[in-house]
Formats: C-alpha cells, sequence, structure tokens
C-alpha cells in the first residue's frame, strides 16, 4: 500500500510540478491578428469575424519575437474550411523583421472580391504566418461570417450533395417497395449508412450556410456519423426480404430435367454403339 500511494505522489507531483511551467512558457513568436479591429483569436460562433466580399479587409498584425536570433516575416495566408475541404484560401506577401525582444506591427489590406463565388455562412477560418523559408511562425483558428451568395463554390457543393443524397434515399426506397433489399443484415445495413451519411452531411452544410453554427471536426463529425450508424441499424433492422418459394421450386424442376436429359442422352449413345458392334 505504501509502494501504491508512494508511485501516487510522484505521479502527481510530476504532473503538476513540470506540466503547468511549460502550459505557462511564452511562445518563441507571439502573434495577434485583428481583423476589421476584432481579434481573430477570440472570434467564435456568437461574434465571427464578418467579412464582406464589397470591402478589403484591414489586417493588423502584432509580432512579438521571444527568440534570441532575429525573425522575418513574409507571407500571411487566410483560409476557410469546412469537413476537411478548403473552400477559399488567400495569400499576402509582406516583410516585416523582428529583433529578438522586440514587437512590431503589420498593416495590410486583404482584397476579398472573389469571396462572392466562393463560399457564404459560418466558417471555420485559419490565419497563417509564415517566415521567408516558409516555416509556420504562428497558427490562428477563427471563425467566419462570410457574406457570399448561395450560388457560390460552397453553396453549390452543398446544393450537389443533397440532390446526390436524394437519389440515395429513393434508390433505398425502391428497393424496399420491389423486395429487392439483400438477404444480409450487415448488407441491408451497409445499403442504408450511405444515404444517412449524405443527410448529416446535407444538415452540416445547411446550418452552416444558413448561419445557425459553425461545422467544427467535432460537430460535423458527430452529425455525420451519427446519421450513418443511425440509418445503418435501421437497414439492418429491416425485416428479410422474401423469397419466391414458387420459383425457388421451378428452378430446381429445371435443374433435375436437365440432370436426366444428360443421363438419357448417355444411355442412348451406349446403346447406338453397342448395336452397330453387333
Amino acid at each position: 500500500m505504501r509502494r501504491i500511494l508512494g508511485v501516487c505522489v510522484m505521479v502527481v507531483f510530476a504532473f503538476f510540478g513540470f506540466s503547468v511551467p511549460s502550459a505557462t512558457a511564452a511562445e518563441p513568436v507571439d502573434v495577434i491578428a485583428m481583423i476589421n479591429g476584432q481579434n481573430a483569436a477570440s472570434a467564435n460562433q456568437q461574434h465571427p469575424l464578418r467579412l464582406d466580399p464589397g470591402n478589403p479587409a484591414q489586417v493588423t498584425l502584432t509580432v512579438t519575437n521571444n527568440t534570441a536570433e532575429p525573425i522575418d516575416v513574409a507571407g500571411v495566408d487566410f483560409s476557410g474550411h469546412v469537413v476537411g475541404l478548403s473552400f477559399f484560401a488567400f495569400h499576402t506577401s509582406v516583410g516585416l523583421t523582428v529583433a529578438p525582444g522586440e514587437t512590431k506591427n503589420l498593416n495590410f489590406s486583404l482584397e476579398l472580391s472573389e469571396l462572392e463565388s466562393q463560399a457564404t455562412g459560418l466558417i471555420n477560418g485559419t490565419l497563417t504566418v509564415k517566415n521567408d523559408a516558409g516555416d509556420i511562425l504562428a497558427d490562428i483558428a477563427t471563425v467566419i461570417d462570410v457574406r457570399g451568395s448561395l450560388v457560390s463554390v460552397y453553396g453549390l457543393f452543398g446544393l450537389a450533395l443533397a440532390f446526390l443524397t436524394v437519389l440515395t434515399i429513393v434508390d433505398a426506397a425502391l428497393a424496399i417497395a420491389r423486395n429487392g433489399l439483400p438477404l444480409n443484415r450487415w448488407r441491408r445495413g451497409m445499403r442504408f449508412l450511405t444515404p444517412g451519411l449524405g443527410i448529416g452531411l446535407v444538415l452540416v452544410f445547411t446550418l452552416s450556410a444558413f448561419r445557425v453554427w459553425v461545422p467544427t471536426t467535432e460537430r460535423w463529425l458527430m452529425v455525420a456519423a451519427g446519421f450513418a450508424v443511425g440509418f445503418f441499424i435501421l437497414g439492418y433492422l429491416t425485416p428479410t426480404p422474401e423469397t419466391d418459394d414458387e420459383d425457388d421450386e421451378l428452378l430446381d424442376q429445371d435443374e433435375e430435367d436437365v440432370y436426366d436429359d444428360g443421363e438419357g442422352g448417355g444411355a442412348s449413345s451406349s446403346g447406338r454403339a453397342s448395336a452397330g458392334a453387333g
């Protein structure tokens, strides 16, 4: 018991003794990004960064160099992504050198006219600051409210996904009506999994486009997986399709007739061979 308590004390000491200082350690390069006067890092679903394609975004970067060497800020990437797909990306080349222990500001304007045809709604965003070698100095996650068009790439992608989902639902419904589902329960479940996954993804894109929620990775995976599993279970539990016993009997009878004809033909051939020999 004493040994166990000793080990527990050492684990607790190691956790609090070593984890806390590392958590409070300063970042080598600290970057604060202000977009249209709003802190990008603090933007959330209730207070997202609003991007209007008709107005350029004013970006201010405050860069603090906590290293012993000067750093060069050469580029800034700003992108928006949903379900692992990137729907817009802007790159701005800049030139800023920050000496060790120094803090400098960088101001530039970001042209957003292309957003009109690229995306709309609440979208996950990332602002990435890179040096002249292409290494990442800072990666800032944010939430963006894009005031684009529903006929943008993002909107059309959602409509195409909805169309394909409707096709899979109709296909499953016709299979039920025609008694054409697989006899194996697992195969029936997989037949229903596809429309379930499609419904989940359509819901994710719809709620995002109408600014109801931000499709974070955890959210869209939970929704898509939930609908997929639910429809798989639905397909698994559907009654086993009935087979036509009469057709099975006719098929068996035809096979027996073919077998009997083969034996009779063999006997006749043997008889003709014997007659010829006589």
